[in-house]
């Protein structure tokens, strides 16, 4: 085989750049580990509005170490499915770090729901909050992530 023209090289390497990024745009997490996420905020919300401080606190101990080992398999983004597994250049270091702070503006957000609906007079605030959040995480967690890694440049 002789050579190859540098213009043919270009197209070569444009083309597999564009299915390098084609790749890395549909890495994100399962869509059970939303769901899953948003049940356990529920629960934790109801928790918070019918339990004892101390079930309180326990559970959302139990929650933060059950969600940090499921996390911990799946948080570098790269197993959205059972037939795809990229490595971890591809997918993007920072994808941990923008789950991270997405659960981080969550939980905030979750205080500040909760806290306005207290205002409100709502009766059980902390699990309405929940309740909310819970529908944006499970609804729309992967598009949220999907935007936050772009902005992130992950």
């Amino acid at each position: 085989m002789d050579g190859i023209a540098p213009d043919q090289a270009r197209a070569a390497l444009e083309a597999a750049r564009r299915a390098q990024r084609q790749v890395a745009d549909e890495v994100g997490l399962p869509r059970w580990y939303w769901w899953g996420m948003a049940c356990g905020w529920v629960v934790l919300g109801v928790i918070g509005d019918f339990g004892p401080a101390w079930l309180t606190a326990a559970a959302t101990l139990i929650f933060g170490a059950g969600h940090s080992t499921i996390a911990s398999r799946l948080l570098d983004g790269r197993r959205r499915t059972d037939q795809v597994q990229v490595s971890a250049a591809v997918a993007g270091r920072r994808t941990p770090l923008v789950v991270i702070g997405m659960l981080l503006g969550l939980v905030a957000l979750t205080v500040v729901a909760a806290v306005a609906l207290d205002a409100d007079g709502v009766a059980h605030p902390r699990t309405w909050s929940a309740i909310l959040i819970a529908a944006v995480i499970g609804f729309g967690g992967p598009e949220i992530l999907r935007v936050l890694r772009g902005w992130a440049r992950a």
